[in-house]
């Protein structure tokens, strides 16, 4: 059975992007543009694994790590931080965040990435 990524992502063509490499490699995908409530979206869409960007419209990818690891039902749950702010990835770890991928990515080492988690 394929493993499901949410990916939380406003940039469309990342998103598009993201979508269409991780389908492509046997994943489940699930997209979102922004989500205010994290809990809710990760009860809902059952992911094994999140990929949030850091900028995004309201919650913040840091937020949205800090939300899922604080939280007893989800904090199992692997979350990889993407941003184009690759100098401020140390100070993203206090988030709690299990890997941190900069802008712009090379998609064999996302995927490598990815499955490092869920295999």
């Amino acid at each position: 059975m394929p493993k499901n990524i949410l990916i939380i992502e406003d940039d469309a063509e990342i998103l598009s992007v993201l979508e269409t490499v991780l389908t492509f490699n046997n994943f489940e995908v699930t997209g979102l543009s922004q989500t205010d409530d994290i809990i809710a979206a990760v009860k809902n869409h059952k992911p094994d694994l999140v990929l949030t960007d850091y900028m995004l419209p309201g919650l913040n990818g840091g937020r949205i790590c800090q939300l899922i690891k604080t939280n007893e039902e989800t904090k199992h749950i692997p979350v990889i931080l993407i941003s184009a702010y690759h100098e401020q990835a140390i100070a993203l770890v206090n988030f709690g965040y299990d890997a941190f991928v900069p802008k712009p990515f090379d998609v064999n080492k996302l995927v490598k990435t990815i499955n490092r988690f869920l295999n």
